[in-house]
């Protein structure tokens, strides 16, 4: 797990704990848009709105055929 998604993941942890222990209704939506400069902007809302900016790796061509690729 790279450092920059570790806030990212702790976020939607609390949030999730507190949507469970509440006693009504809730909701959670996470929104991922790309970026320039190998970023993602992650929006978290859960009535109020959470902002992240992470780095990522795309994936090759490569790598995702590999991943679908099966062999008998």
């Amino acid at each position: 797990m790279l450092p920059t998604k570790a806030p990212v993941k702790t976020c939607l942890i609390n949030l999730l704990d507190e949507l469970i222990e509440h006693d009504g209704f809730g909701s959670l939506k996470v929104d991922i848009r790309l970026l320039r400069r190998g970023q993602k902007e992650i929006i978290i809302d859960c009535g109020k709105q959470y902002r992240f900016v992470v780095d990522f790796q795309p994936a090759s061509n490569d790598a995702n055929n590999n991943k679908h690729h099966t062999t008998d």
